[in-house]
């Protein structure tokens, strides 16, 4: 049976490994690893028969790839948008740091060729969400770096959210039947939240993460005091892609939508 939720360290390299293909939580059918480098580090990440994301969490690096370079910075996940490299097989990303930074790796099977692309802040903007719905307490900002619409080449779906202080996200609780890994970062190292997967819930921290199997409910919500981002990372299933659509709503609680508070 795959685990729900992780709690793992960077080790002395500063690879952080949370979901492999192969580890308790291959249900995710996800490799993701999250790191940590020095300024003067460089990490070269190159798949065959994988296609490969690459969002710089925090730090200024070099992205170099596909005969570019390309400088770019993020001062943290709470106040500057979204830079990533998303590459195909067989295609090499190398990634200098410039300064102490954080970078996330999303890899998937992926045959398919396609050109690399290199996605912006801009590309991404933040738009909120649940505005002025359910009292208030759903209300977050989200992002979407590529999904089936924009990438409907990939495997995959990578976006980004951040929960309103004491907020709810994934809220309706809703599934749908791809599996989701959810990176949880905090902007104080105390903060926590709560994160369901089903009928079960755990206690999310800085640097953890929740694995969702498809067909799971799967709301979150965050402490008063503290903003949460979620990294959120979905993977296709053959024949059947995630679109924005796809949200099926707990038809316990669609009352809310027409409630008033």
């Amino acid at each position: 049976m795959s685990k729900l939720f992780g709690y793992p360290e960077f080790d002395a390299a500063g690879e952080k490994v949370l979901t492999t293909c192969d580890n308790e939580y291959q249900a995710m059918m996800m490799d993701i690893r999250v790191y940590r480098m020095k300024a003067g580090d460089v990490r070269t990440f190159k798949r065959d028969g994988e296609e490969t994301a690459v969002l710089l969490l925090a730090g200024r690096i070099i992205y170099s790839f596909s005969k570019r370079k390309e400088n770019v910075s993020r001062k943290d996940v709470f106040t500057e948008g979204p830079w990533c490299v998303h590459v195909c097989t067989g295609t090499g990303v190398s990634v200098t740091a410039e300064t102490e930074s954080e970078i996330l790796v999303q890899c998937t099977k992926n045959e398919k060729e396609f050109p690399a692309k290199l996605y912006k802040p801009e590309d991404a903007p933040w738009g909120y969400s649940c505005k002025g719905k359910f009292g208030g307490v759903a209300q977050r900002r989200v992002n979407t770096i590529f999904d089936h619409d924009i990438a409907p080449y990939s495997n995959m779906v990578l976006g980004e959210v951040l929960n309103d202080r004491g907020n709810w996200s994934g809220y309706l609780p809703h599934r749908h039947p791809q599996p989701e890994t959810y990176y949880f970062k905090f902007d104080r190292p105390e903060g926590f939240g709560a994160s369901f997967a089903g009928d079960q819930v755990f206690k999310s921290t800085d640097g953890s993460f929740s694995a969702i199997p498809g067909g799971e409910l799967h709301p979150q919500a965050v402490a008063p005091g503290f903003q949460m981002y979620t990294c959120w990372m979905i993977r296709h299933i053959e024949g059947n892609p995630w679109l924005q659509t796809d949200r099926c709503e707990d038809e316990r609680y669609t009352w809310l939508h027409d409630a008033e508070f």
